[in-house]
């Protein structure tokens, strides 16, 4: 009697061998799947916490294993007769330039001219540096009245000229939605794309901005996925502890601190099959204690770790 009950029971923990190793097998093609479908997002980061010092931004990150930068129009003053200087700084760290902050664009009729001038110089430069895309901000934004609808596609317009003249050269234009500028809402924001030229001017979607403005980004990467060229992975702490009811203030926090779900956005761009670049933003260093290099140290650890994301 024992015997055929032991090998009932042989037969059976072989069964459930069999189950759990597959089970297992399964797990780890999806772990590895999902880690495949996330290399597609190509990562870099901006030097705007560095505060103007960019040879130590791009040493910092390089040294991080960052492979992306953005660089700030400030860049522009000290290399634009010499861009193959600051070129070879950026190849000799082995980073590519994701993105270069060009700067505000102008929608009142008689600046127009002099901003597309700016945006195109800056666009030339860009290329001498072996980058692709300008991201265009604004300072429009009326102070005592909301934005007019003629005044949110009378950005578009102004971008489009400029994206159709940096095309010309290679260089993508993007534009940044962004608080307490034209594009604040997701109402706005919607206005301005719709009014864009898809061929000469894509969406640079600032994660952060655009959940502080009302709006759910990971929704936003779906919505607009034919538009997107890059995002900005930002994080926004709202409300603020020393303000926990005034829903309006909010400071810049490292990637997992705040109210953005980047997790869900890493999953939208998943689900788009998105390969373009996520620059991770933080404008200053949210407390004194932090260096701009251990911040970017806390925001990859948070995306190789917490969320699978390769740097």
């Amino acid at each position: 009697m024992n015997e055929p009950v032991n090998r009932r029971q042989f037969l059976t923990t072989a069964g459930l061998s069999t189950l759990a190793l597959s089970v297992g097998a399964n797990q780890l093609f999806a772990q590895s799947t999902q880690r495949q479908k996330a290399a597609g997002l190509k990562i870099a980061y901006s030097s705007i916490t560095w505060n103007g010092n960019d040879a130590q931004a791009i040493a910092d990150l390089a040294s991080l294993g960052y492979k992306g930068i953005q660089i700030r129009a400030n860049t522009f003053g000290p290399y634009k007769a010499k861009p193959s200087e600051l070129k070879a700084l950026l190849d000799q760290h082995k980073l590519k330039l994701a993105m270069f902050s060009s700067g505000n664009v102008e929608i009142d009729p008689a600046k127009e001219q002099s901003t597309i001038d700016m945006h195109v110089a800056h666009a030339s430069f860009v290329k001498a540096l072996g980058g692709s895309a300008i991201q265009l901000t604004n300072s429009a934004r009326p102070k005592d009245r909301q934005p007019t609808t003629e005044e949110l596609k009378r950005l578009a317009t102004v971008m489009n000229e400029i994206g159709r003249q940096t095309a010309d050269m290679g260089i993508q234009a993007t534009y940044h939605n962004h608080m307490h500028q034209l594009g604040e809402t997701p109402e706005e924001v919607d206005v301005i794309v719709q009014a864009m030229n898809p061929k000469y001017v894509k969406l640079l979607l600032d994660i952060a901005h655009y959940k502080q403005g009302g709006g759910d980004p990971a929704k936003a990467v779906k919505q607009y996925k034919d538009m997107l060229y890059a995002l900005h992975l930002k994080d926004t702490m709202s409300p603020l502890p020393d303000k926990p009811n005034d829903p309006k203030a909010y400071k810049f926090v490292e990637l997992g601190r705040g109210n953005v779900d980047v997790a869900a956005v890493v999953k939208a761009l998943d689900d788009i099959n998105f390969k373009g670049w996520g620059i991770i933003e933080l404008d200053r260093v949210p407390e004194d204690s932090k260096t701009p290099a251990e911040c970017a140290k806390i925001n990859k650890d948070y995306l190789t770790q917490s969320l699978k994301v390769a740097v």
